[in-house]
């Protein structure tokens, strides 16, 4: 309930969103760490810190462009939507369950433009929501 104004989009919808090129394409944003996002990612994701995100860089997207912000599970994207939202952007949504659901489901992830099949688990307790087979290897 702490991010009740933020607007959830399914990993179903978005999946159909990016395939629909009647629609504005919408801005992915990864709001994970640079190493999480190292290791895998949504094709068309770009990264942004979420702790420290530089909103003036975004500053050249239209404010009707639908913006959908991922993480691992949905709380620190959700906490990145919150501020995008208090600086105007119009139409911003959290992806519902983050990247570990959308890999759960079996949907493409990538690494340097290339297909992989592992995500970064975040840590011991939050990555039990990520199916074992998904999960990096530590290196």
């Amino acid at each position: 309930m702490q991010f009740s104004n933020v607007k959830e989009i399914t990993t179903k919808e978005l999946a159909q969103l990016l395939l629909d090129s009647a629609k504005p394409r919408p801005l992915v944003l990864d709001a994970r760490s640079q190493i999480e996002y190292a290791v895998s990612h949504i094709e068309t994701a770009a990264q942004i810190d979420a702790l420290t995100p530089d909103l003036a860089a975004l500053s050249t997207v239209s404010k009707d462009r639908p913006i959908v912000v991922y993480c691992a599970v949905g709380y620190r994207s959700a906490k990145l939507a919150q501020q995008l939202d208090k600086v105007g952007m119009k139409c911003i949504y959290n992806l519902s369950g983050g990247i570990f659901q959308w890999a759960n489901e079996g949907r493409l992830i990538f690494k340097d433009d290339q297909p992989t099949q592992v995500v970064h688990p975040y840590n011991a307790i939050w990555g039990k929501l990520l199916k074992a087979s998904f999960h990096a290897q530590e290196q």
